[in-house]
C-alpha cells in the first residue's frame, strides 16, 4: 500500500513577540509583477528614521522574449518567472554571503509585490514568497508596487531629509499617478491616466517609428538627434483643470503622422524618426512636468518625487528639475537613479520595511496577488 501524504501543518507565529524588536533587520524583496524577475536583500536599520543597505539587488530581464511582440505576454512573462526565480533567489544569497540551510536563510522579513500587476507574473512571485515564509516562519509583506517605486528614493535620501507634504509622480509602464503624501506612509492619488500609461506611449511609439523594445530608451536617444518642434503635437490634457493624465490620443497622432509619411510604400528616414521622437517626447514630458509643478503649488510641496521607469528619461529628470528650480524653489527634487528607476526588489524590500514597522505583517496565509490597487 502506498504510503499516505502527509498534511502541511500550518505553523504558528506570534509576530508581536517574535519580530518586534529586531534591529536591525535583514529583508527578502521579490518582484514579479511584469517582465522582471527580481530579488533583493537589504539590510535596514532603526524604526524612527530607517536607514538602508542594499546587500544584493539582482534582476533578470525578459526583453529578448518579449521584444518580437512589442509588448510583454503574460503568459510567456509568467513562464519565464518560473525559469528564472531560482537562479536569481541563489544569486541574490551568494552575493550577501549569507547561508541556506536546513530550513534556515539569516532572513527576518519577507517582502513581496501582491498587487498591481499581471496577475499570472504577481502568482508566481506570491507563491515563492509565501512558500519561504512558510518554510522558514517568517513575516511576510504583500507590497503596492507603486509605493515601491517611491520608496526607491530613500536608498540615496536619508529618511529625515524628505520634508511633507511631498508630491510623487510614479511613471512606469503601466501607471502614470500623481500622488499626495501628507507624511511617509499617507498616500493619496490626486490624478492618474485615463487610458495609457506614459510608458506604454513611449513603448507603442517605438514600436511605429521601428524602434526595439522597450521604447523609451530608444526614444530617448532618437530624441537627442531630433527637433522637438518639428511635428507640434499638443500635449494632452494640459489645460484640463485636474491633474489626470491621458497619453492614448498622442499616441494616435504619431500613428497617423506616421501613416501620413509612409504612403505610397515610403518608409521613414532617420531624420524624421529622431524629429518624431523627439516631438513625441517633449509633448509628453512637457504634461507631466506641467502637472506635476501645478500640483506642488497647490499643496505647497516640500518635496517633488520622481519614481518608475520613465523617471530614467533624461529629458523628464532635466525638464523637471528646472521647473521645480524656477516654480518650487523651496521644494527639494527627489529622483531615483537610474537602476533604481526600473522595477528591482530592492525597493520592495525597502516598502516592505515601512509597512512592517506600521504594524502591517502577515503570514503566508495572508497574502493575495490582485491586478489593481
Amino acid at each position: 500500500m502506498a504510503p499516505k501524504n502527509k498534511p502541511i501543518v500550518a505553523r504558528k507565529l506570534n509576530l508581536d513577540k517574535d519580530y518586534s524588536t529586531i534591529t536591525p533587520m535583514i529583508i527578502l524583496g521579490i518582484e514579479t509583477s511584469c517582465d522582471d524577475t527580481c530579488a533583493s536583500i537589504v539590510k535596514a536599520t532603526g524604526r524612527k528614521n530607517p536607514t538602508f543597505e542594499i546587500l544584493s539587488n539582482v534582476r533578470s530581464s525578459q526583453i529578448d522574449i518579449h521584444q518580437e511582440f512589442g509588448g510583454v505576454v503574460p503568459n510567456l512573462a509568467a513562464r519565464a518567472h518560473v525559469e528564472n526565480m531560482n537562479p536569481v533567489l541563489i544569486k541574490a544569497f551568494k552575493d550577501t554571503g549569507l547561508n541556506i540551510s536546513k530550513g534556515k536563510s539569516g532572513i527576518d522579513l519577507i517582502a513581496v509585490t501582491s498587487h498591481p500587476g499581471l496577475i499570472p507574473c504577481l502568482l508566481i512571485g506570491t507563491n515563492v514568497a509565501r512558500t519561504l515564509a512558510w518554510l522558514w516562519e517568517k513575516p511576510i509583506i504583500g507590497v503596492n508596487h507603486l509605493k515601491g517605486h517611491i520608496y526607491a528614493n530613500w536608498i540615496t535620501s536619508q529618511d529625515t531629509t524628505i520634508k511633507y507634504p511631498a508630491i510623487s509622480l510614479v511613471v512606469s509602464g503601466g501607471h502614470t499617478q500623481l500622488i499626495l503624501m501628507k507624511k511617509r506612509d499617507d498616500f493619496k492619488i490626486i490624478g492618474e491616466t485615463r487610458d495609457d500609461a506614459a510608458g506604454e506611449a513611449f513603448d507603442k511609439v517605438a514600436k511605429l517609428l521601428g524602434l526595439p523594445f522597450p521604447g523609451g530608451p530608444p526614444v530617448s536617444k532618437a530624441a537627442e538627434k531630433g527637433n522637438p518642434e518639428k511635428y507640434p503635437f499638443t500635449p494632452p490634457m494640459l489645460a484640463s483643470n485636474n491633474y489626470d493624465f491621458s497619453f492614448s490620443g498622442l499616441k494616435t497622432a504619431v500613428l497617423y503622422l506616421v501613416q501620413g509619411l509612409t504612403k505610397n510604400n515610403k518608409r521613414l528616414t532617420k531624420k524624421q524618426i529622431y524629429d518624431i521622437s523627439a516631438s513625441f517626447q517633449y509633448a509628453i514630458t512637457r504634461v507631466l512636468v506641467v502637472k506635476t509643478i501645478r500640483a506642488g503649488k497647490q499643496y505647497k510641496a516640500k518635496t517633488v518625487i520622481l519614481g518608475g521607469g520613465v523617471a530614467a528619461n533624461k529629458e523628464l529628470k532635466k525638464k523637471m528639475r528646472h521647473a521645480i528650480e524656477k516654480e518650487l524653489p523651496k521644494a527639494t527634487p527627489l529622483f531615483p537613479s537610474p537602476g533604481m528607476a526600473v522595477d528591482n526588489a530592492a525597493m520592495i524590500a525597502i516598502a516592505g520595511y515601512f509597512e512592517y514597522i506600521a504594524g502591517k505583517a502577515k503570514t503566508w496565509r495572508d497574502i493575495k496577488a490582485r491586478a489593481v490597487v
